[in-house]
C-alpha cells in the first residue's frame, strides 16, 4: 500500500482516534457495505491492548493499537495518546499491511531549523508536549489506503516511585470510539511479596467496573485485567460513542518484614529501603509565601485554605514560622516558635489575615527564612535531634531587589550550605519553573508545580503531607569497599514516611558468595544502622521466577535511575562538568534505547521516490511561553529538485547535465587506488568535497581495463567547523571536536542551524546546507562473496544554487553556465556509439555518444542518462589536467 503522508509521529499510552478528509455524504464513499460497530467514517480501531509488566517496581509497558480502513478511499487517521512524564520511551514501530518500520533512538541535534521548515511548508508538526499534571501527549497522523491495516506499537519503561505508602501506575484511557477488543492487563512480580493491590477507573461506575475488572494477588504475584465489552463501553444502552474517557489507576505495596531488600541479577543489584514503625523526627519548618499582587483572588484563598489545613496537622514537637513576601518581607514571629495549641491558634489568625500586595522579592524572603533556621540551630532553641525544612510558594518571577535568577541561586546556596533542603512550589504557569527546580535540586530538595484548578489547595496540602513525617536524617547507604561500581545516589538528607530510597549499582565481582549493605541514619531518638546480608545462591533461587516478567530488569532499572540522576545534576553543572554529565547520560540513553531529553526516536517510512522521517523528542517541564525549541515529531522528506544536477558514480563516471542543451556530458578519471580527488571547492561558502578512489579486490586476467570507484568521501564546511566522512561501512560526523558515528543500518536525521544530514538505511545520505545546497551520497553494496568488487559510493549534487561563482573542482567548475557545440556525427568504432566533434571551452574534441546510470531514484538498476563522452580523463573539457585535482587527503 502507499502511505502517502504522515506529517508527525507520536507515541503513547491508550490511543484515541480521529478521522479527517472524508466527504459530506459518507454513504457515497462506503457504498452499501455494512460497517463493523464502532467504526467512524469507515475507520475501525478494532484492537487496543496495553500490557504492563512490573518487576521490582520497574514497569515495562507495551501499547498496541490496530486499525483498518473499510472505506473505498484513503483516510487520514490521527491518534492522540498520553503516557507518564516520568517514563522513557524505548521503542516504537509502525506496521502497514504487514510491513514493519522500527524506531531507532539517536542523539538529538538542534532541531529548530527543521521544525520551522516543516511548519513553513504547511506540514503538521506534531508537538510532543506536557498534557496535564502527570502525562505527556503525543500524536500521530497517517494516511491509510482503502482496505489497509495499520498497527502502532509503543514500548515505554519507568520506575514506579513509592508515594504515601503505595506504588501507583497511572494510565489515561481515551479511545474516542467503541473498540471490539479493548484490554488492559497488568502483571506484577515483587520478590518481597505483595501486601495490597487495587485498581480503579474514574470513568465508569463501580457496578460496571466490577464485571469488566478482575484483580488478584498471592505471594509475589499480582494481576489486574480490565476488559470491557462493547456494551460496557457505551455511554448509554443505545449509544455508539464510548464512555471510556478518564484515568485508570493501579496501586499496590509490598510486604515490609525487613526495612531493606536487595536483589541481584546478572551482576547488577538494586537496594530498596523503607523502614516502618520509627518515631517521627521533630522538624523546624519555615513557610515562605508569595503575597504579591498576582496572587490576588482564588490563588490567595486556596493558599490560605491549604495553610490552615496544614496547621491542623503540625505536630506539637515541631517548630514553625511564616514569612510573607511582596515588595517587602514580613514575618509572623521574629524567630521559630513551637507548635503549641496557643501558637497554632495565633498562627491561624495570622494566616486568615494574609492579603495580596505589591511586587515579588524572592531573594530577601528566602535569605530571611534560611537565616531564621540557621540561628535556631546555632542557638539551640530547637531540639538537637530535629531537622530543618524550608518551603517556598510563588506564582511569578522576582522583580524587585535581587532579581537575577543565577544570583539568587548563588545567595541561597551559600546561605543553606547543604544543611537542609529547600522545596519550591510554583503556582500556575507564569513563572520560571526551571529556576525554581534548579534552585531546589542544588539544595537537596525538589520543585513541584501547583496547577491553577479547583483543587489547588489540596495539591498544596498533599505536598506538605509528603514531607510532614521525616523518620531519618543524614541517610547513608554503604557497601563493602571496592565491591561496587557505577553506584547511583546513596546519600539522602531525609527519609520520609511513606516513601522509599532506591540505590542501584554493578558488582565488581559477580562470583562473590555474599553481599552486605548497611543503611545508616539519625533517628528521633538515636542513630540507626540497618544491615542487609544477601546470600548469592539463595538470591538466585528466590529470583528464578523473574522470567515471569522480563529478565534484565535490574540492569535497565539501574540505567533508568542513573540517567535520571545525571540529568538532574546536569541542570546546575557548568563547563567541563556539564559536558561530562551530558556525555554519560547520552551514552546510557543510546545504549539502553531510552528517549530522554538528550535523544530522539526516529522512524522512517520509505516512499516511492523519497523517504519520510518522523522524529519524537522528550519534552521537559518548563515555562509555557519560554523561547525554546518545542519537542516535536515531524515529517521530513527529500525530493529531487527540478534544477541542473551533477554527479560521479561507478567507475568513476562524471556526468554533467547541461539544461540549456537538454543534454549531458560525461567523462572518466583513471587514477590509482588511494588517490584523493577534489570534487568541489567553494572559497566563499567554505564548502569542500573530496573523494578517495578504491580499486577492485583483484584484477580480471582477461581484461585490459582497471575498474576503480569512490570508496570514501569527505564533506567539510569551514564556516561551521563541520566535517562528514562517508565510507560504505560508516558515516562519521565531526561538529568541532565532537564526534558522532552512524552505520548504514541506521535511519537518523541530524540537524543544526543551516545544516541537515539524513541517513536512509542501506540506501543514501542527504546533506543540505541551508537553502540551495543539497548533496546525495548513494551506497552501492555488492554480493558479499563477489570475488572482484568492493562496496562503493556515488556522489550527486542535486542543488547547487547556493554555491558561489568561484566554486571549482572536477564537479564544481561546471556549476556555472557554459556552452558546447556538437557537429559531424559519424559512425565510431562501436556501431552502436557514434562519434562526433565537440567545441567546448575553445577546444575541439572527439567525443562518443553513450550513456551512464543515475542511481538517485533506483538504487538497484538506475536510470540511463544519454551523454557525450569526453576521452582522456576529460582533457579539454575540465580546466587544466586531471592531476591538478589530486589533493593529499580527504580534509
Amino acid at each position: 500500500m502507499a502511505l502517502a503522508q504522515w506529517p508527525c509521529l507520536i507515541l503513547a499510552l491508550l490511543s484515541g482516534l480521529a478521522v479527517s478528509g472524508f466527504p459530506r455524504n459518507p454513504s457515497r464513499l462506503l457504498g452499501k457495505r455494512s460497517l463493523p460497530e464502532g467504526a467512524v467514517n469507515g475507520i475501525e480501531v478494532y484492537s487496543t491492548k496495553v500490557n504492563c509488566k512490573v518487576t521490582s517496581r520497574f514497569a515495562h509497558n507495551v501499547v498496541t493499537t490496530r486499525a483498518v480502513n473499510h472505506a473505498n478511499t484513503a483516510k487520514e487517521v490521527s491518534f492522540d495518546v498520553e503516557l507518564p512524564k516520568t517514563a522513557f520511551i524505548t521503542n516504537f514501530t509502525l506496521t502497514i499491511d504487514g510491513v514493519t518500520y522500527p524506531g531507532n533512538v539517536k542523539e538529538k541535534e538542534v532541531a529548530k531549523k527543521q521544525y520551522e521548515k516543516a511548519v513553513s511548508q504547511g506540514k503538521t508538526a506534531g508537538l510532543v508536549k506536557a498534557s496535564g499534571r502527570k502525562l505527556e501527549k503525543f500524536t500521530v497522523s497517517v494516511n491509510v489506503a482503502a482496505g489497509s491495516k495499520v498497527t502502532f506499537e509503543l514500548t515505554y519503561e519507568e520506575l514506579l516511585k513509592r508515594h504515601k505508602g503505595k506504588y501507583e501506575m497511572y494510565l489515561k484511557v481515551q479511545p474516542k470510539q467503541l473498540v471490539k477488543h479493548f484490554e488492559i492487563t497488568v502483571d506484577i512480580f515483587e520478590p518481597q511479596g505483595i501486601s495490597t493491590l487495587d485498581a480503579e477507573a474514574s470513568f465508569i461506575t463501580n457496578d460496571l467496573l466490577g464485571s469488566a475488572l478482575t484483580k488478584s494477588f498471592s505471594g509475589k504475584k499480582g494481576h489486574v485485567s480490565f476488559k470491557p465489552s462493547l456494551d460496557q463501553q457505551r455511554s448509554c444502552p443505545t449509544c455508539t460513542d464510548s464512555l471510556l474517557k478518564g484515568d485508570f489507576i493501579v496501586t499496590y505495596d509490598v510486604n515490609r518484614e525487613s526495612p531493606a531488600n536487595v536483589q541481584i541479577v546478572n551482576g547488577y543489584f538494586v537496594h530498596f529501603f523503607a523502614p516502618q514503625g520509627l518515631p517521627v523526627v521533630p522538624k523546624s519548618v519555615v513557610f515562605v509565601i508569595d503575597v504579591s499582587g498576582s496572587m490576588y483572588g482564588r490563588k490567595m484563598e486556596q493558599t490560605k485554605d491549604a495553610l490552615l489545613k496544614i496547621l491542623e496537622d503540625v505536630k506539637k514537637d515541631d517548630y514553625l514560622n511564616f514569612i510573607l513576601f511582596s515588595g517587602d518581607v514580613t514575618t509572623w514571629k521574629d524567630s521559630l516558635v513551637q507548635a503549641t495549641p496557643e501558637n497554632i491558634q495565633e498562627a491561624r489568625k495570622f494566616v486568615m489575615d494574609i492579603h495580596d500586595q505589591g511586587m515579588t522579592n524572592i531573594n530577601d524572603a528566602l535569605l530571611r527564612g534560611i537565616s531564621m533556621l540557621n540561628k535556631a540551630r546555632e542557638e539551640h532553641t530547637v531540639p538537637e535531634r530535629s531537622t530543618s525544612i524550608i518551603i517556598m510558594l510563588t506564582d511569578g518571577d522576582a522583580n524587585v531587589g535581587e532579581s537575577r535568577p543565577e544570583k539568587i541561586q548563588e545567595n541561597v546556596r551559600n546561605a543553606i550550605g547543604g544543611k537542609f533542603p529547600l522545596y519550591n512550589l510554583g503556582f500556575g504557569n507564569n513563572l520560571n519553573y526551571n529556576f525554581l527546580e534548579n534552585m531546589a535540586l542544588e539544595n537537596h530538595g525538589l520543585a513541584r508545580r501547583i496547577y491553577e484548578d479547583s483543587d489547588a489547595n489540596l495539591q498544596l496540602q498533599g505536598f506538605y503531607e509528603e514531607v510532614a513525617n521525616p523518620l531519618l536524617t543524614g541517610v547513608e547507604v554503604e557497601y563493602p569497599q571496592n565491591a561496587i561500581l557505577d553506584l547511583t545516589q546513596n546519600s539522602y538528607q531525609h527519609f520520609y514516611d511513606g516513601s522509599e530510597i532506591v540505590v542501584a549499582g554493578r558488582l565488581a565481582d559477580e562470583d562473590m558468595n555474599s553481599f552486605k549493605a548497611d543503611v545508616k541514619g539519625h533517628g528521633a531518638i538515636n542513630d540507626l544502622t540497618f544491615t542487609e546480608e544477601v546470600n548469592m545462591k539463595e538470591m538466585e533461587k528466590a529470583l528464578q521466577e523473574r522470567d515471569y516478567i522480563f529478565g534484565d530488569y535490574i540492569e535497565r532499572l539501574w540505567a533508568y535511575l542513573t540517567i535520571e540522576q545525571l540529568l538532574d545534576k546536569r541542570k546546575n553543572a557548568q563547563g567541563e562538568e556539564k559536558e561530562n554529565l551530558t556525555a554519560q547520560a547520552l551514552e546510557l540513553s543510546l545504549k539502553y534505547h531510552f528517549v530522554t531529553p538528550l535523544t530522539s526516536m526516529v522512524v522512517t517510512k520509505p516512499e516511492d521516490n523519497e523517504n519520510q522521517t518522523a522524529i519524537a523528542n522528550k519534552p521537559g517541564e518548563g515555562p509555557l511561553d519560554a523561547e525554546v525549541i518545542p519537542s516535536m515529531a515531524y515529517l521530513t522528506s527529500y525530493q529531487v529538485p527540478n534544477i541542473p544536477y551533477y554527479y560521479v558514480d561507478g567507475d568513476p563516471h562524471f556526468i554533467i547535465q547541461v539544461p540549456e542543451k537538454d543534454d549531458a556530458i560525461c567523462f572518466n578519471i583513471d587514477e590509482d587506488p588511494g588517490t584523493v580527488l577534489r570534487l568541489i571547492q567553494d572559497p566563499v561558502t567554505g564548502l569542500t568535497v573530496n573523494g578517495q578512489i578504491i580499486g577492485e579486490k583483484k584484477s580480471s586476467s582477461d581484461s585490459q581495463t582497471r575498474r576503480t570507484y569512490f570508496g570514501k568521501l569527505g564533506i567539510a564546511s569551514a564556516q561551521m567547523d563541520f566535517r562528514i566522512e562517508v565510507t560504505p561501512e560508516n558515516i562519521t560526523l565531526w561538529n568541532g571536536d565532537a564526534l558522532s558515528t552512524f552505520s548504514w543500518l541506521d535511519t537518523v536525521m541530524v540537524t543544526r542551524d543551516g545544516l541537515s544530514v539524513m541517513i536512509n538505511r542501506k540506501k543514501n545520505m542527504v546533506v543540505s546546507f541551508g537553502d540551495g545546497i543539497t548533496f546525495v551520497v548513494v551506497l552501492h553494496r555488492v554480493w558479499k562473496k563477489e570475488p572482484a568488487h568492493h562496496d562503493f559510493l556515488g556522489f550527486y549534487v542535486v542543488d547547487s544554487r547556493g554555491m558561489s561563482a568561484q566554486t571549482h573542482g572536477l564537479l564544481g567548475q561546471f556549476f556555472h553556465p557554459f556552452d558546447f557545440q556538437v557537429s559531424d556525427v559519424h559512425p565510431g568504432s562501436d556501431p552502436t556509439k557514434p562519434d562526433a566533434t565537440m567545441m567546448v571551452k575553445n577546444h575541439q574534441l572527439t567525443v562518443t555518444r553513450g550513456s551512464q546510470k543515475d542511481y538517485r531514484k533506483d538504487i538497484s538498476f538506475g536510470r540511463n542518462v544519454p551523454c557525450w563522452f569526453v576521452h582522456n580523463n576529460g582533457q579539454g573539457l575540465i580546466d587544466g589536467i586531471h592531476r591538478d585535482y589530486i589533493v593529499p587527503n580527504l580534509f
